[in-house]
């Protein structure tokens, strides 16, 4: 018998018909069942890869009604209110308590002919001098043209800016245990030089100007540079004091400690001038303004806003990479 010849007893395999498909015990059947499986999964990827795609646009959609999108400020009643605008954190460009919101919030309380006076919920430990005086200037300036008292009510801390801003007000209120005052100015920030020398990294930098490089941390310190950024400092540190005299005048009780950058609790602050008295949001409004009912004008954010954040800048990566892979479906 040669290796060619059938078993005895076997039947030979009948032929297929070209174009029939395979039979399913076959290798070609089962290569056919698997393309067809992977067919199947790749269909799935792709609803999937639609809806995340989709997703992502959705919420860049979102994110760009996000910018044309106006914060909301509650309507106020047409009855005698007091007035609310809370300062509330740092204060800075950048943060919740910026000037442009806290603005707009004291125009819509000054020009609302019902509410009686405007009152300052603050707490904060301070921030920018810049965004502290453009409240402070705005503050005096609508009290000047619509005639209306405005009072600060410290909860838990009015520091450096934040007091900056309470001084513009008629009255300053405190809790007993509040901190009160900082008034003063620093500039801070690091210097790597010695880390710079453990490592072996060599600070190469060019400059047009001798002082561009100013407080660079990656040099050493230059002592005319401190002796400058110091002559800054104490200067916006006097227009600070300036602000405070004249916000507080002869109220306040000057002892050498007062401009130092100390700060005491609301009860000290009341001895040495710096408040004018006990009491919270709501003695002020029922007790001084005499109108109990408080109405909120601070700016809050709206539902897009609020995601907005939630997601963060992924949201616009996110869009930006869907819009880029995405194929042509077939």
């Amino acid at each position: 018998m040669s290796i060619e010849d059938p078993i005895p007893g076997a039947r030979a395999p009948e032929p297929v018909p070209p174009g029939a498909p395979a039979p399913r015990g076959s290798l070609e059947g089962a290569l056919e069942r698997i393309a067809g499986e992977l067919l199947r999964q790749q269909k799935t990827d792709r609803r999937w890869r639609v809806f995340f795609r989709s997703g992502w646009l959705l919420l860049a959609a979102l994110a760009l009604w996000l910018g044309l999108a106006h914060r909301i400020t509650p309507g106020a009643p047409s009855t005698p209110h007091t007035a609310m605008v809370e300062v509330h954190g740092e204060i800075g460009a950048d943060t919740e308590a910026n000037a442009e919101s806290l603005v707009a919030a004291l125009k819509s309380a000054f020009e609302d002919s019902t509410a009686q006076a405007v009152v300052l919920r603050i707490n904060s430990p301070g921030g920018s001098p810049v965004q502290s005086g453009i409240v402070n200037d705005e503050i005096r300036r609508l009290k000047a043209k619509h005639h209306k008292k405005v009072y600060a009510v410290v909860e838990e801390m009015c520091a450096s800016g934040a007091y900056y801003i309470a001084v513009a007000a008629d009255e300053i209120y405190v809790d007993k245990a509040s901190i009160v005052g900082s008034i003063g100015v620093l500039m801070d920030g690091f210097g790597y030089t010695g880390l710079m020398a453990k490592l072996g990294v060599e600070r190469r930098l060019l400059t047009a100007g001798e002082n561009k490089a100013m407080l660079d941390p990656f040099s050493p310190v230059n002592p005319r540079h401190v002796e400058l950024a110091k002559a800054m400092i104490e200067q916006i540190h006097r227009q600070f004091i300036a602000v405070v005299k004249e916000g507080r005048g002869a109220r306040l009780k000057e002892t050498p400690d007062t401009f130092s950058g100390l700060f005491w609790n609301g009860e000290e602050a009341v001895k040495l001038g710096l408040a004018d008295g006990l009491g919270n949001l709501d003695y002020v409004a029922r007790e001084i303004v005499k109108a109990e009912d408080v109405v909120d004008y601070t700016p809050r954010d709206n539902v897009a806003e609020r995601l907005a954040k939630r997601f963060g800048a992924s949201v616009g990566i996110g869009a930006v990479k869907a819009l880029r892979e995405m194929a042509p479906l077939r």
